[in-house]
């Protein structure tokens, strides 16, 4: 298809036939562009933070408390501190998010990415709107109702729309930037679409996570220690059932069989008993499942049985890692799992496709070495058990609020 003429001003947008959670007409958008990590968006997202904290709503769901934490402004003013390079930097300009629909708060970080740039941003909330994305939208809206957040409200809408090429093409072509989430189909789809020549575009497209534990580390950790390990996995696999692109579907175990088996005697346990306590298994993902069991064990002639803590945990062991592994993958609490004593066969199954790998009793930076060394394609993220989740500005690889700024070069 043929790309759109850069348009030479900042047309309005026209009215499309869409819900808007928050923001005034399109028309009225304001498309001027801030500096990155402007007092702007950092006033604003700091009162969002503090919005979301203190809201008894708010506070009982996890994901949402994760990024009220993530925006409050200790931690924007860290980032802020690292960012500067010396260099002139600016928004590119107005940004399409489009936003996944199995991660219910994930347009929010990708909007907070969009302002911290110092874009306008225009972002699509999952049509099916979460209870945590309708509580994010609520507040959003009315802290853009108080005018000391005027200049952030003047220049981002959050919307809703069913899937329509029409409405999220007349969108793209005002853009200089789209930041797109979604299935890989869901991504090249959108790829497809004409922009502008100048538009930048992040694709963050379907990914694949591990964990590695060592297991001596595991095996000889005191329980205090282990219950925290348990819920720190918990928090990786069961807060989004395993959907998130960073969640982990295989478990490796760095060490011998013996030495294997005897940290998965305690691991497993420690980790049913906080899954007993903290998570609901519905009848029909149970039966789901069930049937991905099934299908894993009729594709993966690797697997030696399935061991069962409950409904809530089901282990299927691999005698060697499929080179394709990272094409099965569990849900609601379902995992692979493999020993090895050779962290290198890392390269036989590293695609791509991989992202994060969390870990726990390993050397990290030794292992970021050791991965460097292999020229492996994939993961991006080396982080502790526990840290799967922690969205940052540096995400699968790319730095994120650098990309969507431009510098204004002094030469």
């Amino acid at each position: 298809m043929p790309r759109p003429p850069e348009p030479a001003r900042a047309d309005p947008i026209p009215e499309l036939p869409l819900e808007q959670l928050a923001g005034g007409p399109l028309a009225t958008l304001e498309r001027r562009p801030l500096r990155p990590y402007a007092p702007e968006a950092l006033a604003f997202l700091g009162a969002l933070s503090r919005t979301l904290l203190a809201s008894p709503a708010c506070r009982s769901h996890p994901d949402v408390v994760a990024f009220a934490y993530w925006c409050r402004p200790a931690h924007l003013a860290r980032l802020a501190e690292a960012f500067v390079d010396g260099q002139q930097r600016l928004g590119r300009g107005l940004t399409l998010h489009v936003a996944p629909a199995n991660v219910p708060i994930n347009f929010a970080f990708s909007m907070a990415f969009g302002l911290l740039a110092g874009n306008p941003n225009l972002v699509r909330v999952p049509e099916s709107l979460p209870v945590q994305a309708a509580l994010v939208c609520r507040a959003i809206a009315e802290l853009f109702d108080d005018p000391a957040h005027g200049r952030v409200a003047s220049m981002n809408r959050l919307m809703r729309y069913p899937r329509d090429d029409a409405i999220t093409l007349a969108l793209s072509a005002q853009c200089q930037a789209r930041v797109l989430w979604g299935g890989d189909q869901t991504i090249a789809h959108l790829r497809a679409m004409p922009v502008p020549a100048r538009c930048v575009e992040l694709s963050f497209a379907d990914r694949y996570s591990l964990c590695l534990l060592d297991a001596v580390a595991v095996g000889e950790t005191d329980d205090a220690a282990l219950a925290a390990l348990a819920e720190a996995f918990f928090r990786d696999a069961y807060l989004l059932d395993q959907n998130a692109c960073s969640s982990p579907h295989l478990v490796l175990w760095h060490g011998s069989d013996t030495e294997a088996q005897a940290a998965q005697a305690r691991f497993w346990p420690a980790l049913a008993t906080c899954v007993s306590n903290r998570y609901a298994l519905s009848a029909v993902h149970a039966v789901d499942k069930l049937a991905t069991t099934c299908r894993m064990a009729v594709d993966l002639p690797e697997i030696q049985g399935c061991i069962r803590h409950t409904n809530s945990i089901y282990r299927l062991p691999l005698a060697t890692l499929p080179a394709d592994v990272a094409a099965h993958r569990g849900s609601h609490g379902l995992f692979l799992e493999h020993a090895t004593k050779d962290l290198d066969s890392l390269g036989e199954i590293v695609s791509a496709r991989y992202q994060t790998l969390t870990t726990f009793g390993i050397d990290r930076e030794a292992l970021a070495g050791r991965l460097q060394a292999l020229g492996l394609a994939g993961i991006d993220r080396i982080v502790p058990v526990g840290s799967a989740l922690d969205i940052g500005v540096i995400w699968d690889g790319h730095d994120v609020v650098r990309t969507l700024s431009r510098i204004i070069a002094l030469q």
